[in-house]
């Protein structure tokens, strides 16, 4: 999966999004800098668990 500035999504993050519609539309429709701020903002992330939290409140980030 890549976002729209044709950078790779980290796995984890493209699996957390496939599991979440809304969050998956939310990024789908971000612009490149939005897109980029979200994959950024996941890189401290350290479980599958953070990662559904951290998608799970993705909408809340921008």
């Amino acid at each position: 999966m890549n976002a729209k500035n044709g950078s790779d999504i980290p796995l984890g993050l493209g699996m957390a999004l496939m599991q979440n519609a809304d969050a998956f539309f939310y990024f789908s429709a971000l612009d490149e800098a939005g897109q980029q701020k979200v994959i950024d903002g996941c890189k401290g992330v350290k479980s599958r668990s953070e990662m559904k939290s951290y998608v799970d409140g993705i909408s809340a980030i921008g």
